[in-house]
C-alpha cells in the first residue's frame, strides 16, 4: 500500500478544519498508509520586514528538510505551482511505484509559504489554485484532492 504524508506547518486551532480533515483521512485509510507532520511555524511580528519573513522561512525549512524520507515523491504546495486536474494528480500516485518509490509527501508551508531551499529540494511544484487560500484550509483541499486522486485511481464514482 502507498504511503501518503503530509507535513505542514502550524496546526489546527479551529474544530471546524479538525473534523473536516479527520473524515478525509478516515477515507484515506481504504487507499494508502497515511501520517502527518505538524511542524512548528515561526512566529512573527505584525508587519515582519522582507528579511524578517525570510529568516523565518529559513529556520522552517531546516526542519522541514529534516523530516523528508528520500524514498518518496516530495510535491511543495506552493502558488507559483503546476496546477493539475483530479485526474492528473490521481496519474502522479500511480506512477510512484514505477518509479521506484515508496510513498508521497506534501509540504504545506506556513502563512508566509515555503522556503526556496525546501521548494528545490522537491520533485514537484503543485498549486491548488492562483486563488489564496487560509494553509488550514488548504491542508483540508489536499486531503480531499488526495482521497480524490485514489478514487479516480480505483474507478470509483466519487470524483463525477
Amino acid at each position: 500500500m502507498l504511503q501518503v504524508e503530509i507535513i505542514y506547518l502550524g496546526g489546527e486551532k479551529e474544530s471546524y478544519y479538525k473534523d473536516a480533515a479527520s473524515e478525509y483521512i478516515k477515507r484515506l485509510g481504504a487507499f494508502c498508509t497515511f501520517s502527518e507532520k505538524v511542524i512548528k511555524d515561526e512566529k512573527l511580528p505584525q508587519n515582519p520586514s522582507e528579511n524578517v519573513i525570510n529568516a523565518a522561512l529559513e529556520k522552517e525549512a531546516d526542519r522541514v528538510l529534516a523530516e523528508l524520507k528520500h524514498k518518496n515523491l516530495k510535491i511543495a504546495m506552493c502558488i507559483e505551482g503546476k496546477q493539475m486536474s483530479s485526474e492528473e494528480l490521481a496519474e502522479v500516485f500511480d506512477s510512484v511505484p514505477m518509479r521506484g518509490l515508496s510513498g508521497i509527501t506534501f509540504i504545506i508551508g506556513s502563512s508566509e509559504g515555503l522556503s526556496e531551499r525546501v521548494k528545490k529540494a522537491c520533485d514537484l511544484r503543485l498549486s491548488m489554485s492562483k486563488m489564496t487560500f487560509p494553509h488550514r484550509l488548504a491542508r483540508v483541499m489536499l486531503l480531499e484532492q488526495i482521497y480524490r486522486g485514489f478514487s479516480i485511481c480505483a474507478g470509483k464514482k466519487y470524483h463525477k
